[in-house]
């Protein structure tokens, strides 16, 4: 009653209460008041904590896969062990935090749990959405981000010894005197975050993207991209009779401008760099991006029939509503989209269309494919482990027609 602001409705007051163990999967929580209260090993999937106080909480080996925790009180509670794999802490506060009760003299006396205050270490927390998060002074030794968006977070002082940052987004973070000796930050982007007096003894930063330019940048090009461009959908207009064609190969893109809208088709851009360009409604029938960085481009309504992009890295891509068909020459030549080897990891291809491409070995792990046309889509060897597809259309087959390798 108190979340649908009917009358007589009160917030939840569960503070200093023993939940171990409750099922509270899908409860719809928000604003509730758990400060000090125990939540271990309770079943927290899918629920709604949002603006919830946490605060002190004892959240050890509770399952929180897909629980929403957006602006979430978490300063202090600690998540040892918890899974939150694929939640959402959007700007939520997981600062250190100690609480404090009156003792029978009237006196404070700081109240303690086993562990140390907002202690998150051996968490899971691979793909969850840390964006503007705060955990400034927080310590997750071991802890698992893997994949996880962390935009803006505030890891201050944070202790972080061994931490796996694999493939994570950590775009304007501010990593000031954070420890991070041992941890694994192979291919996470760290683009515009501060890393002054920060502790990398040791830390992995394998193919991890910086500031610092990955290839050959715009400047060598020699002319301005939109010379480069017009004189590119000059040759395309012409069947090659006028213009350039554009080779961006091994080309590092990140500060281009929007491409949106713009024709590339058959542009080849072999292990280019165009991490999180906006691309909505691109052109790119047949173009070859082979081992290009395209993780977080937003390519909406893109039409990329018979695109090449084997081995190429699009982790969190919003491709919804796509277009990667076969593109057809005439009635007996066609040539089909070709993302074998591919890193979907997260992608969105909803309402989109796969029909005929080769996904032969990509990783689609928690990549959502409800609502995209599948028929005689190639998925030998590929990794759908928590993918979304829909029930409906996986009972019907409507749009599983002649797929290939695709274990459900």
């Amino acid at each position: 009653m108190f979340r649908n602001a009917r009358i007589g409705g009160a917030r939840a007051s569960l503070s200093f209460c023993d939940l171990s163990g409750l099922d509270l999967s899908g409860r719809d929580l928000a604003h509730a008041d758990f400060v000090g209260a125990s939540l271990r090993g309770a079943n927290l999937t899918g629920a709604k904590l949002d603006c919830a106080s946490l605060f002190a909480a004892d959240l050890r080996q509770a399952n929180m896969e897909r629980v929403s925790l957006v602006k979430a009180d978490l300063r202090g509670a600690c998540l040892r062990g918890a899974v939150l794999i694929g939640a959402n802490l959007f700007e939520a506060d997981l600062r250190d935090g100690s609480l404090a009760e009156k003792d029978r003299s009237g006196q404070l006396r700081m109240v303690h749990i086993e562990a140390m205050p907002a202690e998150a270490s051996g968490a899971d927390l691979s793909g969850a959405n840390l964006t503007n998060a705060r955990l400034s002074g927080a310590m997750a030794i071991h802890t698992d981000f893997t994949d996880a968006v962390m935009r803006g977070c505030k890891l201050v002082r944070a202790t972080m010894r061994g931490a796996n940052f694999t493939g994570s987004n950590l775009e304007g973070a501010d990593l000031s005197g954070a420890d991070l000796r041992g941890a694994c930050l192979r291919g996470a982007v760290l683009t515009g975050a501060t890393m002054t007096m920060t502790e990398l003894t040791d830390a992995d930063m394998g193919d991890a993207l910086t500031d610092k330019p990955v290839g050959r940048v715009i400047a060598e090009l020699g002319r301005s991209l939109d010379e480069l461009l017009a004189d590119h959908i000059a040759w395309v207009g012409s069947g090659g009779a006028r213009g350039t064609a554009l080779d961006l190969s091994g080309f590092d893109l990140r500060h281009a401008p929007s491409l949106a809208h713009t024709c590339l088709t058959m542009l080849r851009a072999s292990g280019a760099t165009l991490y999180g360009l906006d691309l909505t409604g691109v052109q790119l029938q047949a173009a070859v991006l082979d081992g290009a960085d395209m993780r977080g481009c937003n390519m909406t309504e893109g039409d990329l029939r018979g695109v090449n992009l084997r081995n190429a890295k699009l982790n969190n891509a919003n491709l919804r509503r796509i277009n990667l068909r076969p593109l057809v020459f005439d009635e007996h030549r066609s040539k089909p989209a070709d993302l074998s080897g591919a890193k979907l990891r997260y992608a969105d291809f909803g309402e989109g269309s796969l029909r005929g491409a080769n996904l032969s070995g990509a990783d689609l792990s928690f990549a959502n494919l409800i609502g995209c046309d599948l028929t005689k889509a190639d998925f030998s060897s590929a990794k759908l482990f928590g993918a979304k597809l829909e029930r409906r259309a996986l009972a019907e087959g409507v749009i599983l027609d002649g797929v290939a390798g695709l274990k459900l």
